[in-house]
């Protein structure tokens, strides 16, 4: 449980660290003389928005961690592949990782159900960037071994990851579009009245 929650630390430091650089890179917050529901309604839209993104990132982590996953199946794959695919999946989850880092900042200012999404979707991606390091670490250390047990593990690990991830994204989006629709169903009725 100890190596658990140190592992999961670790993982989450190294998330934060890869997605500081888009950060500086985001719009503008609103002005600081808007009133606080504008801003709130803004910094829940921009939650909404880094969602949507990291959804869309996330699919194609999944389709290139799933190859992973079918690499720790079979030994017939080249080193090459491994590390060529390796770095496909580090580049999506430092995407994913910047743009949780965002997320983390503003999670003060969201809706519960958006605070919910950050910290779900910020532990599936620390999970699949500490899965990433390890076997990008153990592939350096261990060129000629790539289909031992431990490095396997690795693999399935970044495949599972990535399709929690990409399924708990999924799902907090698509409860958005219900609410979405439910707050306009209210709408319309209260306007019949």
């Amino acid at each position: 449980m100890r190596t658990n929650l140190k592992r999961m630390i670790v993982a989450l430091a190294a998330v934060a660290l890869l997605g500081t650089g888009s950060v500086f890179a985001s719009p503008p917050a609103p002005s600081p003389g808007a009133p606080e529901t504008d801003d709130l309604a803004y910094l829940s839209e921009r939650a909404s928005t880094l969602l949507a993104e990291i959804q869309k990132e996330s699919a194609e982590l999944s389709r290139h961690a799933d190859t992973l996953g079918t690499f720790a199946r079979s030994p017939q794959y080249s080193l090459q592949s491994h590390a060529f695919y390796l770095n496909k999946v580090k580049g999506h989850i430092n995407a994913v990782g910047e743009r949780t880092a965002e997320l983390q900042q503003i999670r003060h200012a969201v809706l519960p159900w958006q605070e919910q999404a950050i910290t779900e979707v910020t532990s599936h991606a620390a999970q699949v960037a500490a899965s990433t390091q390890a076997a990008i670490v153990y592939l350096n250390e261990n060129q000629g071994r790539h289909f031992v047990p431990e490095y396997r593990e690795h693999l399935t690990a970044i495949a599972d990851s990535s399709m929690d991830l990409k399924d708990t994204v999924g799902k907090f989006l698509e409860y958005e579009k219900v609410q979405q629709k439910v707050q306009q169903l209210q709408n319309e009725l209260e306007l019949a009245d």
